[in-house]
């Protein structure tokens, strides 16, 4: 056992220099500061579940962890300040937008998202009077941006049960579980699949997030176009009767809803990514999730909003 576990450490080992050699910004840190971080990922996700997890497997998981964004991370636990910044200039967008779609309000959103640079900066302190800090639970295993809406969900769940004064447990949601994709396999138990109150919120925030997008951006389409997307999405009519009352031929109408749809997503991608802080692998996934196709959707987000 004891020299599976050596090997196990030296494919630890090998796999952060390859981390550190893929991070486009290292944050000057050595091998070492990454080791126990990756070392815990793979024992959580992998030993725990199978001790003989086969090598290869291994270094295929640390060889998807999230190089800069773990990087990041691991600097601003260490003291770095500029680390620091880069982390409150890059994710403040995500932030405050995770937290305006859990308020009621502008003051209940601001007051959220500070109290979550104060999760993360660890404000507060453990009992052995440590900093408590949110960092130390982010793995590298699914993106920082992802990461960070998963932490705004528990805090606003965390609120909430306060409020409504439910029991509240200490320990930590795995925030990291949350932010990272979980499909129900062939064999595995229905109830590991069941959403628990912090994942649907999080969903619930991506979700709003796209909703609003994609209803701004219908509301930027030239006038013909955005009457073809109601007349197709909202009054039900087949591409042949909208044509008509477009005076156009059916296929001509076909063409242009397709390059509406077309224009529609690249234009929800870019106020996700620029105003909304998401990455463009987000963005994608979250339009996968919602059906295979884009014209499915468009009709299940379109629907939610009525188009003027």
């Amino acid at each position: 056992m004891e020299s599976i576990s050596r090997e196990i450490q030296t494919l630890v080992n090998e796999g952060a220099a390859r981390l550190l050699t893929r991070a486009g910004d290292s944050r000057s840190l050595a091998r070492d500061s990454l080791a126990p971080r990756i070392s815990a990922a793979v024992e959580k996700y992998l030993l725990k579940n199978d001790p003989n997890t086969p090598k290869a497997e291994i270094s295929k998981f640390i060889d998807e962890m999230q190089a800069d964004d773990l990087c990041l991370i691991i600097a601003c636990e260490s003291g770095d300040e500029n680390a620091w910044n880069d982390l409150v200039e890059r994710f403040t967008a995500t932030v405050r937008s995770a937290a305006r779609s859990a308020s009621s309000n502008e003051d209940a959103a601001e007051d959220l998202a500070q109290s979550i640079w104060a999760e993360l900066y660890g404000l507060r302190t453990k009992k052995d009077g440590k900093p408590a800090s949110k960092l130390a639970y982010y793995s590298g295993r699914g993106s920082l941006a992802g990461w960070l809406r998963a932490v705004v969900a528990q805090l606003a769940v965390d609120v909430f049960r306060k409020q409504s004064r439910l029991v509240q447990t200490e320990e930590d949601t795995d925030l990291d579980r949350l932010a990272h994709d979980s499909n129900i396999g062939e064999g595995q138990p229905v109830l590991a699949g069941i959403p628990t109150p912090e994942e649907s919120m999080s969903n619930r925030f991506a979700q709003t997030d796209m909703q609003q997008a994609l209803n701004r951006a219908v509301q930027e389409l030239a006038a013909e176009d955005r009457l073809l997307v109601k007349l197709y999405y909202f009054d039900n009519l087949r591409l042949r009767e909208a044509g008509a009352v477009l005076g156009v031929h059916e296929a001509t109408a076909s063409r242009r809803l397709t390059r509406i749809q077309t224009d529609l997503r690249k234009r929800v991608a870019k106020i996700l990514i620029d105003e909304r802080g998401w990455t463009q692998a987000e963005t994608e996934k979250s339009f996968a999730e919602v059906a295979q196709h884009l014209d499915t959707d468009l009709e299940g987000l379109l629907r939610k909003e009525s188009v003027s």
